[in-house]
This record gives C-alpha cells, structure tokens and sequence, in this order.
C-alpha cells in the first residue's frame, strides 16, 4: 500500500471517527440494560465536579465530595473545556470525544509500526466505528481518556523499536493514564513487566540462553530503557507536586474510597468475578468476532513469546492482566470493559494483517507446547464461549442468574481444548502454513464496521436529549447557588448554576447529610423507584426523605435512564 493511498484512507477513518463522536453530544446516551453498554450518565456531573466549582465558583474545591484527588489529569483537562467552551454538557462531552479521536490515531500509529500500513488502517477502522468505544467516547467519564493514554503508550511503546525516543512519550502517557483513574495501575504493570523482559534478554545473556529468548536490537534495549526512565520521571514530578501534598485525600479516594470500601478480596468473590468476566456485561458479546480473532492472536503470540516483539508482547500483557485486576476487584461494571477495546481490535488487526503463517511450524511436534497451551485454551476458550452464548441466557442474567450459562459456557471451552489437544499436530501444521485470505479480512472488517455503523443508526434514530432538557428546566426553576443535596443533583447540574451537594456511602458529604438544613432541596429519582440513583448505596436517599417527614414534591423532569420510565423529583424538605 502506498503512503499516498493509506493516508486517504486513513482521512476517511478520522472522518467518520470524528462524526460518530461529536455530532448530538447532548444527546442522551443508550439506557442501561443487560444488553447494553453500561453508561451512567448522572455520574458525568459528579466527575466534573471539581472542574464546574473551579470555573463558576473559582475554587476546586466547595464541599467534601472531590473527585479531583481520584482523577486530577481528567479534571483538568475538562476544567480547559469549561474555561474556553463554557460550562455544559456537551463542553464536558468534548474531552471524552476528543481522546477516543485520539485513540485511533493513536493505535493505527502503533500498528502502522507493529505490522503495516495495512494492518493499520483495519484496527483504525474497527476502533473508529466500534460501537461501544464509540459511546464511552461520548460520555464525560474517565474511562475513555484513560484508555486514550494507554493506547497512546502502547503506540509509543511500539514506534520505539524505531525511534527510542518515542519512549519517553510512553513512559508519559502512562503516568498521565494512571491520574486519569488509577485502574490504569495495571498497564503501568505490564510495560513495567515487558522492559523488564527485554532488559534482561539483554543483560543476561545466561538467563537469555536458558529460556531460549532472542536477543533484542540495540533501539529496543534503549526504548525500554527511556521508557522506564520517562515513566519513572513522571511518576516522581507528579508524586511530589500533587500525591504528597494532598496526601490524606489522595489516600481516602483511592484507597479506601476505591479498593477497601468495594469489592470482598475472598476465593468465593473472586471465582464469582472469574466465571462473570465474558457474561455479566456486553461489551464483549458486541465484539464476538474481534474478540475471537483476539484470543487467536494471543495463542500465536504465547506460542512464540521468545522472539515476540515488545508491542507484541505487550498487548498480551495488557490483556491478561487487566483480566486479572478485574477479577480481583471487579468484573460486574461496564466501565471496567472499555480499556480491553483497543487491545483487542489491535491484536485482531494484527492478526488479520499477517503475511505469513500464524503460528510457527515447528510447534506440531512439541509435546511441550501441547501440553503449555491447555490453560491458555480454557481461559480464552471460556471467554470467547461465554459471550457467544450470552445472548441465549438473557433473562437468567438480567435476575442476576448465573449458573446455567457459566457451566455451559466451562463445558463447551473444556471440549473445544480436548479436540485442540487431540488435533494438535494437523491443526498446528494448517495454522503453520497458510495465513488469512485477504478477502475473508475484507468481508468480515465488512460485517463489523456495518454492524457497529447499524447499531448507531438505530440509537441515533431515536435519540433524546431528555436529561439536557431537564438541567435547564432545574436551572429555571432555581436559582444560581442553590444548594441540592442527592447524587442526581450532580448529574443534572451541568446547565445550570445549582451547586450540588453529593452524598456517598461513608464519604462525600455523608458525615453531615442529616444535620444541613441549610440545603433546602434534595434531587432524586422517583421513577423507576425512588432513590434509584443510589440504590447501590443502602437506601441513603430514602434515610433522607424520612428525616424530613414533611417534604413534597416542587417539580418532576423527564430523564432517560433506563428502558422503564424514569423521572426526577425536586422535593422540598419542608411542608408546603
């Protein structure tokens, strides 16, 4: 393919990137059900919190809810778009926008240096109109500027076997990715893993030998040398000018707040979050054909991880063990599934983009090998089962029905194993002789762009701007300065001038939740059932509303939630 016509093609792909992700930001995202994506849209207005004070008010900080100590690199750049745009949803939705956009350009970059222009313009295809990553990319939540950065490291990390200086930018953008949202702890642990690798392929030339590992080029030594030295730069400028003078908040929130106050760390939840990983969401069943070329690609990279390149490599690590952060600490959220996206459609792109055979001849006769692959084909195998067979346990799952889809699922990645196991040598000598048709690559790039380009025709053609529409009633109803207690007042506070006051669990302004009654209002849903907007966090809506016996309703607004009908409820704490 020639510079001229990938760079056409590549416009095209920025194109439509760019109109799936900025046109009808005000738009309401889809409702949260078990078969859609996840997004929580009264969480933006709590996540813009501290970047809304500091533009209205002038100050970061105006109560005890912060945000800003979880993610100070996200609060920032949205405080950039309030200081320049104006406050308002759709200035909000403008940062998330802008780093999905950056994303693909970003991993189409990476894999330009990982394969070729080819290989490129397929993940930069798939990642533009993917339609998950799409609407993340719409919402003002942290997690698709953190995927951004780590995409942009995994990029970075990848053109560095070129240029070693690219890996300082890596080394950057996963610092910047991790005060993003610190889930990102687990990328910082892969690259970390990777240089690690390669240094000591490098350094040692015993344990080189021994493992059987090939020696990496000078460039490759020096970019995973720059790459630590840059991560661990940053690391220390943004400790010491941001952690530790704000020590006991950053603690709080990322910590107690975040780890210690969430999920059980027992062997029973953590199998539980095992066998939910494919099931409990969907982002993975909206992806099912990257999602199997991805585990492909894995086995093939596993089966010649000795001479796999970094980028390579790295791509397996940030799957597996993202896979393992989640279930240590929660697989049963949406939002934790948005940072597997571009891995996978890079390790599907790579995959597709192959020119030669995908797995190496001479693994047909390894004994070795058949036996090193049995785990990795009943962990991928049970993933890839289990969102192809999601779909058919739908109600089971929407009650929170397990069982019957995960031992199907179990059972049918165990006899895909055995027949793998048993077929080894003619499937290994298939594998090791051919690589995909082009044609087979173009027509199923064809089922997945048209597919994700559908299922956003379809939203995009009964799209709302219901939770719009509300924030500016509130904001004539009352005015600028008041202060509403309730999560929701958060959510539908971005245009107006309300100042919110957000109630947690056991943080935020809980401590003096029933003693402020110089907040005359509390906002809260009263359909689909009251509270509805906390009712992850033990009713606290409702222990409000029976402090205050004699409130009423002043006013109701129309939101869009769910697939039910939900409706706000301003209510007055006092009698009428």
């Amino acid at each position: 393919m020639t510079r001229q016509r990938y760079l056409a093609w590549l416009v095209v792909i920025l194109a439509v990137a760019s109109t799936l992700r900025f046109v009808w930001l005000r738009a309401d995202p889809p409702t949260v059900d078990v078969v859609g994506v996840g997004i929580v849209w009264h969480d933006e207005g709590a996540w813009t919190h501290n970047a809304r004070n500091r533009a209205l008010w002038g100050a970061w900080t105006t109560d005890e809810w912060n945000p800003v100590y979880v993610a100070p690199v996200f609060t920032a750049l949205e405080y950039a778009s309030f200081r320049e745009l104006g406050v308002g949803l759709w200035q909000a939705r403008v940062v998330p926008a802008a780093s999905g956009l950056l994303a693909v350009i970003f991993l189409a970059a990476g894999l330009a240096a990982a394969g070729d222009r080819r290989t490129a313009l397929i993940g930069a295809a798939l990642l533009a109109t993917n339609y998950a990553f799409v609407m993340w990319n719409r919402a003002a939540l942290m997690e698709s500027t953190m995927t951004a950065f780590i995409v942009v490291a995994w990029a970075a990390y990848a053109m560095a076997e070129r240029r070693a200086a690219w890996g300082a930018v890596a080394g950057v953008a996963v610092v910047l990715a991790w005060f993003t949202k610190a889930a990102a702890a687990f990328f910082a642990g892969a690259i970390v893993l990777d240089v690690a690798i390669t240094l000591t392929a490098a350094s040692l030339p015993g344990v080189r030998n021994r493992l059987g590992m090939a020696m990496p080029s000078q460039t490759q030594v020096r970019a995973a040398a720059v790459t630590i030295a840059s991560l661990a730069i940053a690391a220390v400028a943004i400790g010491a000018l941001f952690v530790w003078p704000h020590w006991t908040d950053y603690r709080f929130y990322n910590w107690q707040m975040s780890v210690l106050r969430k999920p059980e760390y027992d062997v029973r939840h953590m199998l539980d979050r095992a066998s939910w990983l494919p099931i409990v969401q969907a982002i993975f069943m909206r992806m099912w054909l990257v999602l199997a070329a991805a585990a492909v690609a894995i086995l093939a990279i596993l089966a010649r991880w000795r001479t796999a390149r970094p980028a390579e490599r790295l791509l397996v690590l940030w799957v597996l063990i993202g896979v393992l952060e989640l279930v240590v600490h929660d697989s049963s959220n949406d939002r934790r599934y948005v940072m597997f996206i571009p891995a996978m459609i890079a390790l599907a792109s790579l995959l597709a983009g192959r020119r030669d055979s995908i797995l190496p001849p001479e693994l047909a006769a390894s004994r070795r090998a058949r036996f090193l692959a049995v785990p990795w084909l009943l962990l991928l195998g049970y993933i890839v089962a289990g969102a192809a067979l999601r779909p058919a346990f739908l109600t089971e799952i929407a009650s929170s029905h397990f069982h019957s889809v995960v031992l199907l699922s179990a059972s049918l990645a165990i006899a895909v194993t055995a027949v793998v196991v048993w077929q080894w040598r003619p499937l290994v000598e298939s594998l090791s002789v051919r690589s995909i048709p082009a044609t087979a690559v173009g027509a199923l790039l064809a089922v997945g762009v048209g597919w994700n380009l559908l299922e956003f025709g379809r939203w995009a053609s009964h799209r709302r701007e219901a939770n719009y529409e509300a924030s500016v009633a509130l904001g004539r109803l009352l005015p600028p300065g008041t202060l509403v207690q309730g999560k929701l007042a958060n959510g539908l506070a971005l245009d107006n001038r309300i100042r919110p006051i957000f109630i947690g669990n056991h943080f935020g302004n809980y401590d003096d939740r029933l003693r402020r009654d110089d907040v005359r209002y509390i906002l809260t849903y009263d359909l689909p059932s009251v509270g509805y907007e906390s009712q992850a966090d033990s009713g606290l809506i409702q222990e409000l509303l029976n402090h205050y016996p004699q409130h009423h309703t002043v006013a109701t607004f129309d939101v869009d939630e769910t697939p039910a009908i939900d409706r706000a409820a301003l209510i007055d704490k006092g009698p009428k």
